[in-house]
C-alpha cells in the first residue's frame, strides 16, 4: 500500500513506438520523475486550488480546539502513561494465574486498546507529513503543488486523529453503553406546562425514530386538555444511547402566548426530563423480598377495563422507598414488568448518583428542581430560538427542532463535546506533577 493515498498523477512515459499512461503515487512521481526524467501530465492539478482553499478552512476551524489541547505537557504525558500501562498489562496476561486478576487485565486492555491504535496511527501519520513537506522543496512546480495538496488532506487526518484520541482519553460513565428509561414531568405553569411536556415527549419519541432506536412507552398521564402529566419511555439501541442522551436531563423552560391568553401575554412554563441508564442482571439484583406489590384499579380515560379489573400495578422498594407505578396495559402482568423496568432504572439511577458524586463535571450538567431559573435550555416562541444555557449555543426554528431530527442531533452533539472537553480538562489537572 503506498504512503500517499489521496493524490494521483498521470504519468506519461515515452517508450519506443508507443506511450504508456501510467496511475502512480505522489512518490512514484517523483522517483520516476527524478530517475527517468519522464515528462509529468498532471491532470489532476486542475482542481487543486479550490480543493486546497476547501481543506484549509476546514483544517483552520478545528486546529486551535483540538490542537492545542493534544500539544500540552499533561496531555502528552498522560498519553505515554497509559501507553507504558497498556504494555505493562499485555505482559502480565502471559503470567497471572489467578481468573479474577485476569479478568481485570484483560478488560483494561480492551478499556485501553482504542487509544493506544490510534496514537501509533498519529506517529505513523505525523512522520508521513514530514516526507511530504520535504517534497514542498522540489525544483519541479507542479509537484509542489500536489504536495501542499497532500498536505493538507495529512494535516486535516492528524487532527481528526488528534480529536478522536481526545475523546477516547475522556473518562468513561459505568453506564454509558446501557439502554435508558426517559421520564417528563410538567413543572411550573399549569395546563400549558402540560402541553409542552406532550410535545416535548413526542420530540424525544420522534427523535428515537431518527436514530433508529427501540422507543416503549411505559408510563403516560394525560391532562384535560391534551397536555401530558407524566410519562415514562423505555430507549434502547445498538450503541451507546444512555451515552447519547443523558445530558438532555434537566429543567426546560418555555416562553411562548398560551392558547388559552386572551391578552397576548407571554407565559413562562417549565417540564423535567430525566434520564435514567436501565441496568442489566449484572448491574442490579433486586431481593424480591424487599419489593411490595399492590393492585388497584386503573384511573382515567382507557375503555371497559377502566375501574372494573385490578391491572393497575404499585411497586414500592421497601429499603430506599422508591416507587413505580403503571397503568397503561389492560394486562396486570404487562403493568407489572413495565413497573419493574422503571423501578429498576430509578434505583440503577440512585446508586451511581451516590457513587459517582465526586464527577463534578457531569453533576454541573443536571439540573434538581423545577423553578424557572434552574433551566437547561429555553424555547422561545416569539423570537423562534432555543438556546442551551450550558454551552451558551443557541438555534433558531422552534419547529423544526421539535421534529426532533437534525436540530436535536447537532444541539446534542455540542453537549456532548463541551461535557467530554470540560471532563477532560479536570482529569488533566488532577494528574500529578512529575
Amino acid at each position: 500500500m503506498t504512503l500517499f493515498r489521496s493524490v494521483r498523477a498521470i504519468i506519461t512515459t515515452v517508450v519506443p513506438r508507443r506511450w504508456i499512461t501510467v496511475s502512480l503515487s505522489l512518490r512514484q512521481c517523483l522517483v520516476t520523475h527524478r530517475n527517468r526524467h519522464v515528462s509529468v501530465n498532471l491532470r489532476t492539478a486542475v482542481h487543486l486550488p479550490g480543493k486546497v482553499a476547501r481543506l484549509s478552512r476546514a483544517f483552520n476551524s478545528d486546529v486551535l480546539a483540538a490542537g492545542d489541547l493534544f500539544a500540552k505537557d499533561s496531555v502528552q504525558d498522560l498519553l505515554k502513561k497509559l501507553e507504558t500501562e497498556y504494555s505493562d498489562c499485555l505482559e502480565q496476561v502471559n503470567t497471572v494465574n489467578q481468573d479474577a486478576q485476569l479478568k481485570v487485565l484483560r478488560r483494561r486492555i480492551a478499556d485501553l486498546s482504542p487509544l493506544v491504535t490510534h496514537f501509533k496511527q498519529l506517529r505513523g501519520k505525523e512522520q508521513e507529513l514530514q516526507e511530504i513537506e520535504a517534497l514542498l522543496h522540489d525544483d519541479n512546480p507542479e509537484l509542489r503543488k500536489l504536495a501542499e495538496a497532500e498536505r493538507l488532506e495529512c494535516q486535516h487526518q492528524l487532527l481528526d486523529l488528534k480529536k478522536k484520541i481526545i475523546t477516547l482519553l475522556v473518562p468513561a460513565h459505568e453506564a454509558d453503553d446501557s439502554d435508558l428509561v426517559m421520564e417528563v414531568t410538567a413543572g411550573i405553569g399549569g395546563q400549558e406546562a402540560m402541553l409542552f411536556t406532550a410535545e416535548m415527549f413526542d420530540m424525544y419519541q420522534s427523535y428515537a425514530s431518527f436514530k433508529k432506536w427501540s422507543f416503549e412507552i411505559l408510563e403516560y398521564y394525560p391532562s384535560e386538555l391534551g397536555g401530558l402529566r407524566h410519562a415514562a419511555a423505555s430507549i434502547s439501541g445498538q450503541h451507546e444511547v444512555y451515552k447519547h442522551l443523558k445530558y438532555e436531563g434537566g429543567v426546560h423552560r418555555v416562553q411562548r402566548v398560551p392558547k388559552t391568553e386572551k391578552q397576548g401575554r407571554i407565559h413562562t412554563s417549565t417540564m423535567t426530563v430525566a434520564i435514567l441508564p436501565q441496568p442489566s442482571e449484572i448491574d442490579l439484583t433486586i431481593n424480591p423480598k424487599d419489593l411490595r406489590i399492590e393492585t388497584k384499579r386503573a384511573s382515567g380515560a382507557g375503555g371497559q377495563h377502566v375501574n372494573t379489573t385490578d391491572s393497575a400495578v404499585r411497586i414500592v422498594h421497601i429499603p430506599t422507598g422508591v416507587v413505580s407505578e403503571c397503568q397503561q396495559e389492560r394486562s396486570q402482568i404487562k403493568n407489572k414488568e413495565k413497573a419493574l423496568k422503571v423501578l429498576r432504572a430509578r434505583l440503577y439511577s440512585k446508586k451511581l448518583e451516590e457513587e459517582m458524586n465526586k464527577r463534578q463535571s457531569v453533576r454541573k450538567m443536571q439540573v434538581g428542581t423545577k423553578g424557572r431559573s434552574e433551566k437547561i435550555r429555553t424555547y422561545n416562541f416569539p423570537q423562534d430560538r432555543i438556546t442551551d444555557h450550558r454551552v451558551n449555543k443557541t438555534v433558531h426554528d422552534i419547529k423544526g427542532f421539535l421534529l426532533g431530527e437534525d436540530l436535536l442531533d447537532e444541539m446534542i452533539q455540542s453537549i456532548r463535546e463541551y461535557t467530554d472537553h470540560e471532563m477532560l480538562k479536570e482529569l488533566l489537572e488532577n494528574i500529578p506533577a512529575q
